[in-house]
């Protein structure tokens, strides 16, 4: 048998524990030099048009040692001040683990950050006491995100009111017409339409039919803009609005894990002690959702394949280890079965372990050395995991597809393989390199990290989609008046 679900429970009061620790001690030591340098003045002068400066020394005729005289703190205004006050509703198709729905919930705590009134909605629920979306819809609810029901008069009075609705991914257009039925109208154009889909079976008219008369599509990567834009016309007829490309950003919470080497080691230790793994041994891993499109049964052929190479060519590396961090068991999928009856053919059950989808990857990206983004057919629309791994100075083995060929640099800060079956010994191949060449493997890892510190953290994507609201909402109060 394969080994057991690590879930995320088990960890979390270890870890958490740590942190703690280590926050109660960060904390101590940040009061005890502010208490040494600011011993009397406990008012600090907020200024938003003076540049940030360090404290500088100035000293006294009668005093000769140096006193830090304190500069006025800069509090920079956030580019989407300008939704202060302003109300939007959020359309979610779902409310799951899944990129799609976790992206939009970032752009609520984002419009809430600045005094927005934020309505949320998710269209299918599995079930109400869903434990997921229990724990999501009282995570929004806490920082002061309304949620509504899906159907009913409240929705439909929202949606009138508001200044903005988006629509989260594709099927969330079914929306329309199911409840806001002859109101439809009324709403589209203040609509901003966020589409994250790039399977063709997502292009149906009915999901898609007012797509044209929208203020704005959003769209996460450039490849896929193009494939709707080509796809819609060809296929269904119809003529994109205006589109967007924003390309996202890691949250400042995961940036902070990410650059705390205590942190770090603290997680990377513990994650690993509960996979029964050696600090020294190499871990491959994929962080998705498990299904056949992100590639998980194809990234096991290619593990095992590297095994044997490295046996072959009598290569002197760590131990390896495969990671598939997504696991749901409760659901018994066919997919997922299969998987683990691979592993047991292949007698791999010391290597490969299987994790538990969590909302929590840091611990996972801390104790990994390679991430594996293997998703197939036309691959990830953007695939935030993989700008969240390169925070942790992690190289990406990624497919050449999609959104990935727009962060990953190939050769640079990881390295690229076609997907399908073309695409398993290719992946063998880079899984040895990376296990055998440590000075590349950490090289792509620090150069990955300076690329997301230059176009993929929150503020970036903040200044983006700010872009696209403003351009949304002016095109909205135009329609209106005419």
């Amino acid at each position: 048998m394969a080994k057991h679900s690590v879930g995320w429970a088990p960890l979390q009061k270890r870890w958490l524990w740590a942190l703690l620790l280590m926050l109660s001690v960060s904390t101590v030591i940040a009061f005890l030099i502010r208490v040494a340098f600011d011993p009397c003045d406990r008012h600090f002068q907020l200024s938003q048009n003076k540049p940030v400066r360090l404290a500088s020394p100035v000293q006294h005729k009668s005093n000769p040692v140096p006193v830090l005289i304190a500069s006025p703190i800069v509090v920079k205004p956030s580019p989407l001040s300008f939704m202060k006050s302003k109300l939007v509703l959020l359309v979610s198709h779902e409310l799951s683990l899944s990129g799609g729905p976790l992206l939009l919930m970032e752009l609520a705590f984002l419009l809430r950050s600045v005094g927005a009134e934020v309505f949320w909605i998710t269209i299918q629920k599995q079930s109400e006491t869903d434990e997921v979306i229990y724990s999501l819809e009282h995570k929004m609810l806490n920082r002061g995100v309304q949620v509504l029901s899906a159907k009913g008069q409240e929705a439909i009075e929202v949606s009138l009111k508001a200044d903005l609705v988006v629509l989260n991914t594709a099927v969330a257009g079914k929306w329309l017409d199911a409840v806001l039925k002859e109101n439809v109208p009324r709403v589209l154009s203040k609509v901003l339409w966020w589409i994250h889909e790039m399977r063709g079976h997502y292009f149906k008219l009915d999901y898609v039919k007012h797509l044209p008369l929208v203020a704005g599509a959003m769209i996460d990567s450039h490849v896929t803009t193009e494939y709707w834009k080509n796809r819609t016309r060809e296929r269904l007829g119809i003529k994109m609005p205006e589109t967007y490309v924003v390309h996202l950003g890691n949250s400042k919470e995961l940036m902070e894990v990410a650059e705390n080497s205590v942190a770090k080691r603290v997680l990377r230790e513990h994650v690993r002690e509960s996979l029964g793994v050696q600090n020294e041994d190499i871990l491959f891993a994929i962080i998705n959702s498990v299904s056949r499109g992100k590639g998980q049964d194809l990234f096991l052929r290619s593990f095992c394949e590297s095994l044997q190479l490295i046996k072959e060519k009598k290569l002197q590396v760590p131990s390896l280890h495969a990671v598939i961090v997504g696991s749901d068991m409760t659901a018994q999928t066919k997919f997922e079965s299969e998987l683990r009856n691979f592993v047991t053919v292949k007698k791999i059950q010391d290597r490969v372990h299987f994790v538990n989808k969590t909302l929590t990857v840091a611990p996972y990206l801390a104790a990994i050395d390679v991430l594996v983004q293997n998703s197939q057919a036309r691959g990830e629309c953007f695939g935030r995991i993989t700008i969240e791994a390169m925070a942790f100075q992690l190289p990406v083995l990624g497919t050449a597809a999609g959104g990935t060929t727009e962060i990953v640099v190939n050769g640079t800060t990881g390295l690229l393989h076609p997907v399908g079956k073309e695409g398993v010994t290719p992946l063998a191949k880079n899984i040895v390199k990376l296990a055998t060449q440590v000075e590349r493997r950490l090289t792509m890892g620090k150069r990955g990290y300076e690329r997301v510190k230059s176009r993929f953290l929150e503020h970036h994507m903040a200044e983006r989609i700010a872009v696209v609201l403003k351009d949304v909402l002016r095109k909205s109060k135009s329609r209106s008046h005419s």
